[in-house]
């Protein structure tokens, strides 16, 4: 672990074993990290390229906090993880209808997986919709997130292939909904 706090290498396991994950709304201090973390995630786990042009989307955490609502998520104290919620309105929605919210770029930082972080994430999401009066929580996902793909179904997800999209040529996004 570097002297930064929350930082580890991919793979090594929190030396705590913490069940108890608090989300909240992130504080303008932690976009950099937030968009640090989001960009590990996705880019030292293989899910895209460094090359990619969404790298800086992923980094623009400031950005996102500016058109939806970015909570993360702690462990242990620490920084574990990050979402966007994006209600109606949100120009950051890419796939919701009026009377739905969606998330995006959710991401779980290694050492945090497996302790119900991305599950508090989502939840947290379905949350804020519910207490909106909406009736949906959409989100689009990559084919080879297979993990999230199978916590999204555990939590009442359902596939909704006829919203799928391709946000760039070869690249299918999946799409999910919650009945709220």
């Amino acid at each position: 672990m570097s002297g930064r706090r929350g930082r580890r290498k991919a793979g090594e396991r929190h030396p705590m074993q913490m069940t108890d994950v608090t989300v909240r709304d992130a504080r303008p201090d932690e976009h950099r990290r937030i968009g640090e973390l989001t960009v590990e995630v996705y880019v030292g786990g293989g899910l895209i390229s460094p090359a990619s042009s969404y790298v800086a989307t992923l980094a623009d955490a400031a950005g996102r906090a500016e058109r939806s609502r970015l909570l993360v998520a702690e462990l242990g104290g620490e920084l574990a993880g990050a979402v966007a919620y994006c209600p109606p309105g949100s120009p950051f929605a890419q796939l919701a209808g009026l009377d739905e919210a969606e998330f995006r770029m959710l991401a779980v930082l290694g050492w945090a997986r497996g302790h119900g972080v991305g599950r508090a994430m989502v939840r947290a999401c379905a949350d804020r919709a519910r207490a909106a009066g909406l009736r949906g929580l959409r989100l689009s996902t990559q084919a080879n997130m297979t993990a999230a793909h199978r916590m999204y179904e555990r939590m009442g997800f359902v596939r909704t292939p006829d919203r799928d999209w391709a946000p760039v040529p070869d690249e299918t996004l999946l799409t999910y909904a919650l009945s709220l």
